[in-house]
């Protein structure tokens, strides 16, 4: 690779840093004492939340896996990182800071090993799965047109995931997110001035002429309305303009 060569896939392989070893016999529910020590150590080490999925039957069967039970830890990708141009340095920040959260990771998922609940981290750089798609189970996030995962508490959110054994998770059954899709399309900022022309005639976004994850460009995030504006104001603007209020 030419050193001045950009594409690069810039985030490495995280070292496993468990410490402690999964419960022969883990537990299948969680108190709600012990859940609130778990949102707090989750806020301790940065994350500022977290959202859960309950794998369907039939997710499982596509995607070929036997997990159920997910712990999406979520932490806003930092601004300062986000605004630099495209460049190898801005690669290496990027992935320093995702090493630093998959540390962070590691050791919630030690402290519910420690509680008697197994867990396990899935691999974020496993292309046998989309993490997206898991992250779409927990009805609490959405796919912008430019092929963003977005949470309500922000467009530029970085996410890490566990496994667990944990049946009775706050899980959310509806997805109240879903008017975003039509907002995207009505929108087309990302599509009009996308600096890759990463989208076809019809507005599709094309990942292989994205160079996001190779060049760290982020021009769609920060053109996006839901970054500059933030969802709950984008949402009162788009029901003004539906009646709603």
């Amino acid at each position: 690779m030419k050193v001045n060569d950009m594409r690069i896939r810039y985030h490495q392989p995280i070292p496993n840093f468990f410490k402690i070893e999964n419960p022969i016999n883990p537990l299948n529910s969680i108190s709600d004492d012990v859940l609130n020590e778990l949102n707090q150590l989750i806020n301790e080490k940065d994350f500022f939340n977290a959202s859960f999925s309950r794998l369907s039957e039939e997710f499982k069967n596509e995607w070929g896996i036997d997990w159920d039970n997910i712990i999406i830890l979520k932490y806003k990708m930092s601004d300062d990182i986000l605004t630099m141009e495209p460049s190898r340095e801005k690669c290496v920040l990027e992935d320093k800071e995702f090493q630093e959260f998959g540390k962070k990771a590691f050791e919630i998922a030690d402290y519910l090993r420690q509680k008697g609940f197994r867990a396990d981290l899935i691999h974020p750089l496993d292309d046998a799965v989309s993490l997206r798609a898991i992250a779409m189970q927990s009805n609490d996030c959405i796919i912008t047109r430019s092929n963003m995962c977005m949470f309500k508490e922000a467009l530029n959110v970085g996410f890490f995931m566990i496994e667990t054994s944990i049946e009775n998770l706050p899980f959310k059954s509806e997805n109240d997110m879903q008017w975003v899709e039509d907002f995207c399309s009505a929108c087309g900022v990302c599509v009009d001035r996308c600096p890759e022309n990463a989208f076809d005639e019809e507005g599709k976004f094309q990942r292989k002429l994205c160079t996001a994850h190779k060049e760290g460009c982020s021009k769609c995030v920060l053109l996006c309305p839901f970054y500059k504006r933030g969802y709950d104001k984008v949402k009162k603007r788009y029901e003004r303009k539906q009646g709603v209020l």
